[in-house]
């Protein structure tokens, strides 16, 4: 996913620098070329060694180092890098570089940078709130560099409060968004649905389907890290949503519909991945049963039809896909839906597949447009969403 790009890792001085080694590891895994930058200070909490063993690279701490071949370093490296991070960021350091203040080799590599840079804020409860390091915080942002906000909970000195870095997860998705895709996507507006809904029999029970989430999750982070803004609208799902997504949670078939209604008239593209129940409970023949041997009588009403609705309501240039699960004839039922509900596309696959359906990580999807039908081998659902973003980008 990263082969090619090039990260540098800035580490000060915070207990939280231990963390950074493992991000490091999680960066070269996916092909990144990775070079960590260190204070004096931060040596205290972590060795450059253990830096230098997972990235292969020297780790740099002095600039007037002169155990190099022949370059500046710092201007070097600075031209190379397609994103910075700075975290652990102690106070000392966001100082330093919300000042112009560039008297080691970390500031003065940040300092040269042209790409972007992120900072996560690692320090003491009071020391984050101070007003000082507040105010050179909203320098920061004023110079474009990004703040990842510091997580609450305990702290070094156990103290709960704010101030404690994040965890490595999540400053990987940062750097993920920053450098993983071409943003080809930027400036457009997608709307995904995505999950299954759940219809209500009583307080206890409900009816709904198998569907996990994961592909329409796939298609939100998909188009999250290729630029787009993207607002996922979520039934239940069984994964995490995606980060730098707005979400909408919606139980019902009705609250995803008017959730849908409320959100589709400015998106460039509206991909409905969820799996919508097709009928809801209306009445019931027993209150309650009393015992065992009583049978429980449903009446149902078909739920409104979003991708139809959708279909009805497209404005110019909006493009609109689906999604088909069949069991039989796929591209005939996929074809004929894709007609009925006036949809751009339709992204459709057999449940009798081995590799496709609901609960797994794989999809093999058939992509149908008015002229044109691609069948994709099996793929992961990431590979996938990236496949259906393509298609409907084409047809932009």
């Amino acid at each position: 996913m990263l082969k090619g790009k090039t990260v540098l890792l800035c580490v000060s001085g915070s207990i939280a620098a231990y963390k950074i080694a493992n991000l490091a590891r999680m960066l070269v895994k996916r092909h990144c070329e990775v070079h960590v930058l260190m204070t004096a200070n931060s040596a205290n909490f972590i060795h450059p060694l253990t830096f230098e063993t997972i990235t292969k690279h020297k780790c740099l701490m002095d600039t007037f180092d002169r155990n190099f071949e022949y370059s500046v370093e710092h201007v070097a490296l600075a031209k190379k890098a397609d994103a910075v991070l700075i975290a652990p960021a102690s106070a000392n350091v966001i100082g330093k570089i919300a000042c112009g203040i560039a008297d080691d080799m970390l500031t003065t590599t940040v300092m040269a940078c042209p790409c972007k840079k992120i900072v996560s804020p690692a320090m003491n409860h009071n020391m984050f709130h101070n007003p000082i390091v507040q105010d050179n915080i909203e320098r920061l942002k004023r110079f474009g560099y990004e703040i990842i906000e510091p997580a609450h909970g305990m702290l070094a000195n156990g103290d709960m409060g704010d101030g404690r870095m994040p965890d490595e997860e999540v400053l990987l998705e940062y750097i993920l968004r920053e450098t993983a895709f071409e943003k080809d996507l930027s400036g457009k507006k997608i709307l995904v649905t995505a999950g299954a809904t759940c219809e209500a029999l009583d307080p206890v029970r409900y009816i709904t389907n198998h569907s996990t989430g994961k592909m329409g999750y796939a298609v939100a982070k998909a188009a999250m890290l290729r630029g787009a803004e993207v607002t996922l609208i979520s039934g239940k799902a069984s994964v995490q949503p995606p980060m730098f997504v707005k979400v909408i949670n919606a139980e019902s078939a009705a609250e995803m519909a008017r959730a849908v209604k409320e959100n589709y008239s400015d998106m460039d593209m509206i991909i409905k991945a969820a799996a919508v129940a097709d009928y809801r409970p209306v009445s019931t023949a027993n209150e309650k049963i009393k015992k065992s041997d009583e049978s429980l009588t449903i009446t149902f009403e078909p739920t409104e039809d979003i991708l139809k609705w959708l279909g009805e309501h497209k404005r110019p240039g909006q493009l609109i896909c689906g999604f088909a699960m069949e069991t039989q004839n796929l591209l005939d039922n996929a074809r004929g839906k894709l007609e009925r509900k006036n949809a751009d596309m339709i992204a459709a696959n057999s449940l009798r597949q081995e590799g496709a359906g609901f609960a797994g990580d794989t999809n093999i999807i058939t992509l149908i447009t008015k002229n044109d039908t691609k069948k994709l081998d099996i793929m992961t659902k990431e590979q996938a969403a990236h496949k259906i973003l393509d298609q409907l980008k084409a047809m932009m």
